[in-house]
This record gives C-alpha cells, sequence and structure tokens, in this order.
C-alpha cells in the first residue's frame, strides 16, 4: 500500500491541546530510531516531557533486542522522554501505559467498534487478534543517581500484507480503519498523559490495566525460552504489572516472555 501523508505536526499540536505533560513535540522524516535520539537528548539535557515523531525508523528496536523496521510513511513511529518521580521499581508499568493509551487512542480515533482493539499483557495492542505495534521502554542513566525513560512506539498505519514484519501483525489500513496519524497520536498522547499522572500521583493504575487487559481469563501460552513453556488461564496481574497464570501447578507469575492468547490462534 502507499505510505500515508505525513504527521501534520501542527494539526497534532491543535488536536492534543494543552496537555501539560508534554513540553516539546518534534517531528523528523527519518531516523535510526527515535529512543536512541531521545536517549542521547536526556543524557545532554534536563528536558522531559519530549515527544519525538518519525516517518522511517532504519534501526528501530522491539523487545528482547528484536528488530523493528518499516517502510518509509507507512508507519507512526515515536518516542517519550519522561523523568518519572517514582521509584526505580516501578518503572517497569511505564510500558503497560504505553499499551493503554495506544489501545484506547487506536480506539477512539479510528472509532473501532468495541471488542475489536485488545491489550494482550504485557503492552501488545491487537485488532482483530493481530498485533498492531510494538513498544519499548528504556531506561537511561543520565548522571551518578539520576535517570530518565524513553519510552518507543511503532504503530503499523498503512503496511500492507507483504511488508508485515510477521505474518500475525496488521495495520491500520487492513483491519479497514482510519489512518489519520495526527488523530491517532493526539488520543494516544492524551490518554498516556492521563495515565501518568495518575501513576505518579498514586503508583495505581493496576485495577484500570487488568480491567482492560484481555490476557486476564484467556487461555494462555507463555514461551519463557526454547526449552520451556508454560500453559494455563490468565488468572489476574499483580501489582509490579506481572502476568499471574492459573497452571496446573498453581498460580504462577511471569515477568517476562512471549505470550499467545490460544483463543485467537484459530
Amino acid at each position: 500500500m502507499p505510505a500515508t501523508e505525513p504527521l501534520d505536526l501542527d494539526r497534532l499540536r491543535e488536536l492534543l491541546g494543552h496537555t501539560p505533560l508534554w513540553s516539546d513535540i518534534r517531528w523528523v522524516p527519518s531516523t535510526g530510531s527515535t529512543n536512541a535520539d531521545l536517549a542521547a537528548l536526556a543524557r545532554t539535557s534536563e528536558l522531559s516531557g519530549v515527544v519525538l515523531v518519525s516517518e522511517e525508523q532504519t534501526a528501530g528496536r522491539g523487545r528482547f533486542e528484536r528488530r523493528w523496521e518499516t517502510p518509509a510513511g507507512a508507519a507512526l513511529a515515536y518516542s517519550l522522554l519522561l523523568r518519572p518521580e517514582r521509584p526505580a521499581l516501578d518503572w517497569g508499568w511505564l510500558s503497560l501505559l504505553a499499551g493503554m493509551s495506544v489501545a484506547t487512542g487506536v480506539e477512539r480515533a479510528t472509532g473501532a467498534a468495541p471488542g475489536r482493539v485488545e491489550l494482550k499483557w504485557p503492552n501488545d495492542v491487537l485488532v482483530d487478534g493481530r498485533k498492531l505495534c510494538g513498544i519499548l521502554s528504556e531506561r537511561v542513566e543520565t548522571a551518578p543517581g539520576r535517570a530518565a525513560a524513553v519510552v518507543g512506539v511503532g504503530i503499523n498505519v498503512s503496511l500492507s500484507a507483504d511488508e508485515l514484519p510477521v505474518p500475525t501483525a496488521t495495520s491500520l489500513a487492513l483491519a479497514g480503519l482510519a489512518q489519520d496519524k495526527a488523530a491517532v497520536l493526539a488520543e494516544i498522547l492524551r490518554e498516556f498523559a492521563r495515565l501518568f499522572e495518575l501513576w505518579e500521583r498514586d503508583g495505581q493504575v493496576h485495577d484500570e490495566y487488568e480491567a482492560r487487559c484481555a490476557s486476564v481469563g484467556a487461555p494462555l501460552r507463555v514461551i519463557l525460552d526454547e526449552q520451556t513453556t508454560v500453559l494455563g488461564i490468565g488468572h489476574s496481574v499483580d501489582e509490579w504489572g506481572r502476568l499471574v497464570v492459573r497452571t496446573e501447578q498453581g498460580l504462577q507469575a511471569f515477568s517476562a516472555g512471549d505470550v499467545f492468547h490460544l483463543r485467537l490462534q484459530g
């Protein structure tokens, strides 16, 4: 499919309105990695609340060092530079906040019917059971005892079936959803700001996440490594954001691993 029109930065700012968290929104046509760019900025400045958007990433990365590259103009790639005040042990929730914000933002901006957009633990956003985006959060040490967080997201916008990174992925175009980059990103950033403020103030977004997470209550296969696979039913998400699965051996909590919804496998 042809690339969509580049993001209209002025329109994005207009749609987003005044959202205190976001102090600086930037756009570039192409870069190696928006995460790497903001990590470098974090080390050389005190800036926070920066959003960097690119039409193309040539060296993007996902979880477990997987590459995330898309054709120019066919995806929405952005990263967020934040300086959370919560203890470092809580920062794992940032990826979960990102997933929640993408799922809600896509629903609102595209008018997707209820149930089409799902959130799979920890932060995969699915449309009709297929993966729409990748998310990678990183802690950046900026000085002794100080750190920043960079949260990167790549959303498939107009990719065709033969351009998808994996057969189980999808794009807004393939799902028949609106591909307005400015509208989608404005809704995502607005929702992330709401969740981030709640998390910073109370450290408590657990109930909202668990209610949104389709992995809770679903038959699951959790692949930990090449030798270890666990089957069970998603039971809950604990206070640290770990997935709790009911298995034959009892309840087990997982902080990492590839999770597959068996009911979505056909």
